[in-house]
């Protein structure tokens, strides 16, 4: 079981006053895949205009465009809000970056407003996201939109 509380402490200690976001996401991306089992991939897209772009993440190569509204990342930025799947296979319009991912969950991170991107992980396990990993996933990404991006 993930302890989240202590997960988002050291991710706050990474990033609060650093003022490089790339460096920023690769870290927090890093913090993820090394605090958390069961993953294969973690990482971020950034939104330009409408759709989402590769960024920071650990894991296999992934796919670089995501239009909003299409997968889960481009669904969870045009919905605005957390979106978990539990089986990716049953998810309409799911897009296979990695024929191995087989859950995914996917929190949409909000600047001033606006989409800037989102936080995606990916896990090999049918089932792998819980209520506790929504909520800790969600603080997580609260913690990335008030200091990872650089204003």
């Amino acid at each position: 079981m993930a302890n989240y509380g202590e997960i988002n402490r050291a991710l706050e200690a990474l990033i609060d006053g650093v003022p490089h976001t790339v460096a920023n996401l690769a870290n927090a991306s890093a913090l993820l895949f090394s605090s958390l089992d069961r993953l294969n991939w973690a990482g971020f897209y950034l939104a330009e205009g409408e759709k989402l772009v590769l960024g920071p993440f650990q894991g296999k190569p992934a796919c670089i465009e995501i239009p909003f509204g299409r997968g889960v990342c481009g669904t969870a930025a045009e919905m605005r809000k957390t979106v978990v799947v539990y089986d990716v296979h049953e998810f309409p319009g799911h897009i296979a970056c990695d024929c191995a991912s087989n859950s995914e969950i996917v929190v949409p991170l909000i600047k001033n407003g606006k989409v800037v991107g989102v936080l995606d992980i990916d896990s090999p396990e049918v089932g792998r996201f819980t209520d506790e990993d929504e909520a800790g996933l969600e603080e997580f990404a609260r913690i990335i939109e008030k200091y990872a991006f650089c204003d």
